[in-house]
């Protein structure tokens, strides 16, 4: 009688590696990495260049918790967030911004190789998701809390509090009745927020009038692309009809799409939230709803998780 051996770590990455064998999937592969490397390595070097690498980051690291909104919008460290995010953003300064930088991005290409596993290199031709980690944002932070906010609804609380608008995704929760999931999402949300008021009063008074004095139409008032998009509450109103048809026919893959479609700033970045598609590419199956109703997880993580 023969005993099989242990699979070995290097016969595991072998089993993995015969789709890079496919030309097309290398090329791509390649050609992500070299615009990442580009990205990260050359444009910085570029003394015509504009921005500067970790531009978006900057404002989570130079954030005041007690006034975040003094820097001019679309400036080096202006702050848009809720106070909250503000808050728990703050003790980043204690460091200097190199190291919180590749501190935070690297936190990032973690979230992106866990979303798009072995297709990594492929996503990175996708010109959102470079840019997205060279600006360092929240978008793909945001595709992780697609795919994991369905068995932990607390985790909008993170969309909710940085971007708002993305939060009509929880349509979801209501549309399938699952309340309890809809509570935990918007519960959490309030009790962050309360804390974050007891602390900074202010800042929320001055967060409020920062949105509703904003002249922003969703593209960016001042981009030369901003006659591309339609204006913001039309394209929330887009995502609720989206996640609301997603939700009746168990298709969970359109709440990334929904999300992107309502970020409050559509920009060249905002389609990084897409890489949550890999994760969602198949439905939720028939007796989830079933299953759901009355439970504060929406499915088991095989369902939001597929295998492959």
């Amino acid at each position: 009688m023969t005993t099989q051996a242990a699979p070995t770590l290097s016969s595991s990455i072998r089993a993995r590696l015969p789709i890079y064998r496919k030309p097309a999937i290398l090329g791509l592969s390649i050609l992500g990495y070299l615009i990442f490397a580009w990205l990260m390595l050359i444009v910085p070097r570029r003394s015509d260049f504009d921005s500067m690498i970790g531009f978006d980051s900057f404002a989570y690291w130079n954030v005041d918790p007690f006034h975040p909104y003094t820097a001019a919008l679309g400036t080096l460290g202006s702050f848009t967030y809720s106070p909250a995010f503000a808050l728990v953003a703050s003790p980043a300064h204690l460091v200097s911004f190199d190291l919180f930088f590749l501190i935070w991005d690297t936190f990032l290409v973690a979230n992106l190789v866990w979303l798009t596993r072995r297709m990594v290199f492929v996503w990175l031709v996708f010109l959102p998701v470079p840019l997205e980690l060279f600006h360092g944002n929240v978008h793909i932070l945001l595709a992780t809390v697609c795919v994991l906010g369905f068995d932990y609804p607390a985790l909008w609380s993170l969309a909710l509090l940085t971007k708002v608008t993305p939060g009509v995704s929880l349509l979801w929760f209501a549309v399938r009745r699952e309340w309890r999931s809809l509570a935990w999402a918007l519960g959490a949300t309030a009790a962050i927020s309360a804390v974050s008021f007891a602390i900074a009063p202010g800042a929320w008074f001055d967060w409020v009038k920062f949105l509703t004095t904003s002249q922003d139409t969703g593209a960016g008032a001042n981009d030369w692309y901003a006659f591309l998009f339609p204006p913001l509450w039309l394209r929330v109103a887009a995502a609720a009809v989206l996640v609301v048809w997603g939700a009746r026919t168990d298709r969970r893959w359109v709440v990334p799409l929904a999300t992107a479609l309502a970020m409050p700033v559509f920009w060249v970045t905002t389609p990084a939230v897409l890489v949550a598609l890999p994760r969602l590419r198949t439905k939720s199956r028939p007796g989830d709803r079933d299953r759901a109703a009355g439970s504060p997880l929406v499915s088991d993580a095989a369902t939001a998780v597929p295998a492959g």
